[in-house]
């Protein structure tokens, strides 16, 4: 029987930084921290710490899984980032798992994954038996307790799709930042 791939998987896409390393079924390491910024000089660190506590090295990595929002703008550009990097370097694929997707994993009849997006809204999908029904979504509401991705529910949904497709941010909100409202400076010859 040949071996199980191993999976290293992360998000930062709220106000933490979590990490696994999945071969199978198996969790062989996870840490989870709650951070409200510093996920960008914590997130390398963390995996190589998941990887030695488990006795593997990055060579050993067959699969990334990330975490690919929705969430805050900048923690989701800090994990896509970083796998996409890894990927590269390393030599092995990157997949991208929804937060919504990581949340209803294993769930059994229809459910609402939901999770709070601030300023009165929130972000929400559609599930049943695990399987998205339907675009996640943002719509008014109360704001809902975020709870941490379980980091190894990432490389569950990742061992079930394909590589093929870098990950890239899910995004449900237009970003704050705005274009300048004066007119851009006169270039004198």
């Amino acid at each position: 029987m040949p071996p199980k791939p191993l999976i290293l998987s992360f998000d930062t896409s709220a106000a933490h930084c979590a990490a696994a390393l999945v071969s199978g079924d198996q969790i062989l390491g996870a840490m989870s921290e709650p951070l409200q910024k510093g996920q960008a000089e914590r997130l390398i660190p963390m995996l190589e710490e998941v990887l030695a506590d488990a006795g593997k090295g990055w060579a050993d990595v067959n699969l990334i899984a990330v975490g690919i929002g929705p969430g805050n703008f900048t923690g989701v550009r800090i994990a896509v980032s970083a796998a996409r990097g890894l990927a590269f370097s390393l030599g092995v694929p990157a997949v991208g798992v929804s937060v919504f997707e990581a949340l209803a994993f294993g769930t059994k009849g229809v459910v609402k994954v939901s999770r709070d997006a601030r300023r009165g809204m929130v972000f929400s999908q559609g599930f049943e038996d695990g399987l998205p029904i339907g675009e996640p979504v943002m719509t008014e509401g109360e704001p809902v307790v975020d709870v941490v991705v379980d980091p190894a529910k990432l490389a569950f949904c990742a061992a079930q799709k394909s590589g093929d497709v870098p990950p890239a941010p899910l995004y449900l909100r237009s970003a704050d930042a705005a274009l300048p409202s004066d007119p851009p400076p006169t270039i004198l010859p």
